[in-house]
């Protein structure tokens, strides 16, 4: 079966440098926010291009972190979207503010400005949009209309690590951005972990300061915080994966040319990438009207194609009927009933790619 993703190949193309990372770690014996932390901390806003980056406990962690440091909570509106992994908007729920949800571009899958300002109300205090599958959302004008109307821009960069908008990185354009390092993603840990990053000094020293419990000082609290940290292990394990994150990328988009190339007449409608943008391709997404199909042919193939996301937030059964804008979001709905993602990772060989090009073009609606 060749596996929609694969941490695992990727642990092995670097499993002399990540086994050195992980035993000087378990050698010098500081397990908790110490020197690995702190270079990875820096090394990953140097690559950003951003002046702070504080590792966390998980992406949903990054999300809550960004937002109570934005002094976002109850009685407070922060607008998104619904074609999107639930944390975005779980991390949103746990802050105390309320969700409001506005539809995607149906081309790029990602937040569609023109929607937006509709959406606003005088308790909407910040908007995220999120750079699904790898592909950066249409910043210039979200940040215009949030600029205009004095929200904050918070970016939800869990599945776009390296990709650009208008030449910079995605997580240095708004207030502040939050990745996930989740095993699958494009830069992966050996388990959960997250980051906040921003150019604000006040905002950076928030999250520290929330991360760990509001301490200034060990065991005094300044203000409320909760544990969300970054463990040595994974920080280590990040270090080294980061110095290859281009070269991946590269490899992904050399995939993607691929599958774009081979597939452009055949029975699936392909992900457009964005011109202003780089796309990084955490996912490759097509579309079939007959998607359940395609995906069960796949599989008798050999081939593990996933959906991403099955489900929109507002019709799942912990959310459904009492989000705001929950009753306009017809591209959600419908991409959620057509995508699928195909294999993707830099660690695919060329037969693979061979093979999965193959089956989907064996496809018979």
């Amino acid at each position: 079966m060749i596996l929609c993703s694969n941490p695992k190949a990727q642990y092995e193309s670097h499993k002399a440098e990540i086994d050195a990372a992980v035993a000087q770690v378990l050698e010098r014996g500081w397990y908790i926010l110490g020197e690995e932390v702190r270079a990875f901390e820096e090394e990953f806003a140097a690559y950003l291009g951003v002046r702070y980056a504080a590792g966390c406990a998980s992406g949903t962690e990054a999300l809550l972190l960004a937002l109570v440091a934005c002094d976002i909570g109850s009685g407070d509106e922060v607008i998104t979207v619904p074609h999107t992994a639930v944390a975005t908007v779980s991390a949103i729920e746990q802050s105390g503010a309320t969700p409001v949800l506005v539809d995607i571009d149906p081309a790029t899958y990602t937040l569609d400005p023109s929607k937006l300002e509709a959406a606003i109300t005088p308790r909407t205090k910040a908007v995220i949009p999120v750079h699904l599958y790898g592909q950066p959302a249409d910043l210039a004008p979200i940040l215009e209309i949030a600029r205009r109307r004095g929200l904050r821009v918070i970016e939800d960069c869990a599945q776009a690590h390296g990709a650009r908008y208008d030449g910079r990185r995605v997580g240095s354009i708004g207030d502040i951005a939050c990745f996930s390092f989740y095993p699958t993603k494009n830069l992966g840990a050996i388990g959960d972990g997250g980051a906040v990053v921003t150019d604000d000094p006040e905002l950076a020293e928030r999250v520290r300061l929330l991360r760990q419990y509001g301490w200034v000082e060990r065991y005094v609290s300044h203000i409320k915080g909760w544990n969300s940290r970054l463990d040595e292990l994974q920080a280590a394990i990040l270090r080294v994966k980061l110095r290859t994150l281009d070269a991946d990328n590269a490899a992904r988009r050399r995939i993607a040319w691929r599958y774009d190339q081979a597939l452009a007449d055949g029975p699936v409608a392909l992900p457009s990438a964005r011109p202003e943008a780089e796309h990084v391709y955490h996912l490759y997404v097509v579309r079939s009207s007959d998607r359940d199909a395609l995906q069960r042919h796949l599989a008798d193939c050999g081939i593990g194609a996933l959906v991403h996301y099955p489900v929109p937030v507002h019709l799942q059964p912990a959310y459904r009927d009492r989000l705001p804008g929950a009753d306009r979001l017809p591209e959600s709905e419908r991409a959620a009933r057509e995508v699928l993602s195909l294999p993707m990772y830099p660690e695919l060989t060329s037969a693979e790619v061979d093979q999965v090009i193959e089956a989907v073009k064996g496809f018979r609606a």
